[in-house]
């Protein structure tokens, strides 16, 4: 029970500290950070494949197929997202 309590404290506090890190980058980085956070989360789909190939237990195995589905969201959702931010800033030819 205790290392669950160190590891539900580690995990708020790095919510906080990665919502406050986020909150205070300006606009025209936005796009790098995207793609750093997109890096970040195809490492936690492949933690999540690991937990999932591993099979210890039917709780383990359901975790680690919800993870695998999140994380999978998240890295698709993460492209569209920095695509259409760097299509934003592509020059428009006007129609002659």
């Amino acid at each position: 029970m205790d290392w669950l309590m160190s590891n539900l404290y580690v995990f708020v506090l790095a919510t906080f500290l990665g919502f406050e890190v986020i909150r205070r980058v300006s606009p025209l980085l936005h796009t790098p950070l995207m793609s750093l956070t997109n890096a970040i989360s195809a490492i936690s789909l492949v933690g999540s494949l690991v937990i999932l190939g591993e099979q210890r237990s039917a709780l383990s195995t359901a975790l680690g197929a919800i993870a695998v589905t999140a994380s999978t969201i998240n890295v698709v959702s993460g492209f569209l997202i920095t695509d259409r931010m760097l299509k934003m800033f592509k020059k428009r030819n006007p129609k002659e």
